[in-house]
């Protein structure tokens, strides 16, 4: 017992040593832990204390600029003002020729700049002042409207009989074509007698003002050509790219490493233009006119501008948290405005295939409120619920200029991947119908039987009645039928041949098959040609407008055949148009030389026609004396007296 006793002892003297020797080494830990504390602490305090007075400065900084941000945003505008104007003078005064481009984009620009700061600063209170005349207006407002379309009226009635006097009658067919597609709108309409006089009238009127302007007057035309032909330079900068990643040989696949690039690097473009607010600045400019002349709803007349720029399934995007609230007129509108016009991008596609910038650049503008009055009298609204409320559009996704930019390239592969793919099939696709026309037709003595073919003759009255030749209309016709039911992209790509056997200057027939047409009707080819109204353009549009307004799928669909051929028909009334307007320089003195050299000529309408052009600029001073004007020379005359004896002056006093 005693033993045990001491043992415990012992054991209970053991652990208080042990336990004193264990609180000895913690307090001992705790003594360097607090020690490292404070020193952490210490240091921490004075690196705070430090990046303090770097934090101040920084922020007392940053507070300044944004207690001074709109003087400072003034000052840096104001600077690089000054350096753009200080540009321009010195370019000016370097070589004023060469900088006038350069000084009618800047004084533009100062223009619209000055305008909407101007509207935005004081808009509320001139629209106030105009309160008198607005309600003047008012109450006069349906005699004033029938002013105005009697004045529009005689005004183009006495400009035809004018024209007509001087030109000849080749307009007046082209004006009795545009007639004629009016008043097939208005005798299948949905509701013929609920259309407006408006929007018929303004719509037709803004197409001929701007067609007139552009193709009849010298600063217009001049204008447009110059804008085309920067348009070929801008696009030809594709060519940098497609040779760097396809290397010197890319000509050689002219479609895939020429055009399609093309294609990349204006998506690009525009995506950076969109970006920065430019597209959306533009594109509600050209809405607000179109609204405010011819009384269409905001919604549809936004559409119908990004038409101008966009492709037809981008444009609704345009407008995309609206498409549910949209009545069937609106709808109609909307899709008719995207079958009538090309995009920005793939016109840069159809102008590197060699067809006229300048007629295609005026086509798109054009056929923006074609589309408009054409898709309102083939459904006109009969709701009053249609919605006007002002639209808003934003800069995109895109947080910077370069993510747009990259981000139009991204987008750009769809569109490519889809133009070869579709060239494939509908090429093949063609190929395939005329081998099973050709065999059909072989049954019956006819093995020259063809797609193209019947196309030449089911479309050949519509391209007579816009201005064609009737030499040229079955070329014509056969083209309109292979982008109604094919591809317009097909289409133009047949065109562009035709176009480059002019050029060539070889015999307009061989084996009395017409090459070639003549620059007229290429002109109103382009122009009919230029919108996305075919049938597998319809399936896409009722597709991406379908997504963005799911509840809407059978008003959509219900609207697509009346809107693609509401399409066509503007695209054909803006031919008329152009066929009416447009004036080429005489082909004749080129054309007579090449056939009277030709060893095998060819006696046609259009020889006799350049011969009595060719009469017409001589000039007789003794019947042994003739001389020839115009660019015509004299072995032409001698060639055309032999084919085409004049009256004027006896040919075998010269010969």
């Amino acid at each position: 017992m005693e033993l045990d006793i001491i043992e415990n002892k012992d054991g209970k003297q053991g652990n208080d040593n042990e336990a004193f020797e264990s609180e000895g080494q913690q307090h001992i830990c705790t003594d360097v832990e607090i020690s490292s504390e404070g020193i952490d602490n210490a240091s921490a305090k004075t690196g705070q204390h430090d990046k303090s007075l770097l934090e101040k400065k920084v922020e007392a900084l940053q507070g300044y600029m944004a207690k001074h941000k709109d003087q400072i945003h003034l000052i840096i505008q104001l600077v690089l003002a000054a350096g753009f104007v200080a540009m321009v003078i010195a370019a000016c005064v370097v070589n004023f020729h060469r900088a006038v481009g350069l000084l009618v984009i800047s004084l533009v620009t100062i223009f619209f700049l000055v305008w909407d700061w101007m509207m935005e600063r004081y808009g509320e209170q001139v629209w106030e002042a105009l309160a008198p005349i607005r309600d003047l207006l008012s109450r006069n407002l349906c005699g004033i409207r029938w002013i105005i379309y009697m004045s529009v009226l005689v005004a183009a009635v006495c400009w035809l009989a004018l024209d007509t006097a001087q030109r000849g009658t080749r307009q007046l067919v082209s004006f009795f074509g545009l007639l004629l597609f009016v008043f097939l709108t208005l005798l299948f309409s949905k509701h013929p007698f609920r259309w407006s006089w408006q929007t018929l009238v303004f719509g037709t009127g803004l197409q001929f003002i701007f067609g007139l302007f552009i193709l009849r007057t010298t600063f217009g035309l001049g204008a447009l050509q110059w804008l085309g032909n920067k348009a070929e330079a801008f696009m030809s900068f594709a060519d940098t790219g497609s040779k760097f990643v396809f290397g010197e040989s890319y000509t050689d696949h002219f479609f895939a490493f020429r055009v399609m690039p093309i294609l990349v690097f204006l998506s690009s473009v525009i995506s950076m233009l969109y970006h920065i607010g430019f597209m959306a600045w533009l594109i509600c400019k050209i809405g607000f006119i179109m609204q405010v002349t011819m009384g269409t709803s905001p919604a549809e007349s936004m559409a119908a501008a990004g038409n101008i720029f966009l492709g037809h399934t981008d444009s609704p995007l345009l407008i995309r948290p609206y498409i549910s609230e949209l009545t069937l007129s609106e709808i109609h509108a909307v899709m008719t405005g995207g079958f009538a016009s090309i995009s920005g991008t793939i016109l840069g596609a159809y102008i590197s295939f060699g067809v006229d910038a300048t007629h295609l650049l005026t086509a798109t503008v054009m056929s923006a409120p074609a589309s408009l009055a054409i898709a309102k009298m083939f459904w006109p609204e009969t709701s009053f619920l249609r919605s006007n409320r002002p639209v808003k559009m934003d800069k995109g996704e895109s947080k910077n200029l370069l993510e747009a930019a990259s981000l139009g390239a991204s987008r750009a592969i769809a569109l490519v991947a889809s133009v070869l793919a579709n060239i494939i099939a509908f090429m093949a696709l063609l190929a395939f119908f005329d081998a099973v026309l050709s065999w059909l037709g072989g049954m019956f003595d006819c093995p020259q039987l063809s797609f193209s073919l019947v196309c030449s003759y089911v479309f050949m009255p519509l391209s007579f009645m816009m201005g064609v030749s009737f030499e040229d209309s079955f070329i014509v016709a056969e083209l309109m039928g292979i982008k109604t039911f094919l591809n317009e992209f097909v289409a133009y790509q047949k065109l562009s041949e035709l176009i480059n056997r002019r050029k060539a200057g070889g015999p307009e027939y061989v084996n009395n098959v017409k090459q070639y047409i003549s620059v007229h009707s290429e002109a109103i080819a382009t122009y009919a040609l230029c919108g996305f109204s075919n049938f597998a353009s319809l399936g896409m549009s009722i597709g991406a407008l379908s997504a963005m307004a799911p509840d809407r799928r059978s008003d959509i669909s219900s609207c697509g055949l009346r809107a693609l051929i509401a399409g066509s028909i503007s695209c054909f009334m803006t031919a008329c148009i152009a066929g009416m307007l447009y004036i080429p320089d005489s082909e004749c003195p080129h054309l007579l030389s090449v056939e009277f050299n030709n060893t095998s000529m060819t006696n046609s309408s259009q020889l006799h026609a350049c011969c009595t052009e060719l009469y017409n600029s001589v000039t007789v001073y003794e019947p042994w004396n003739v001389t020839t004007g115009d660019g015509f020379s004299q072995s032409s005359l001698l060639g055309c007296c032999t084919l085409t004896p004049p009256e004027r002056f006896n040919c075998s006093l010269m010969l």
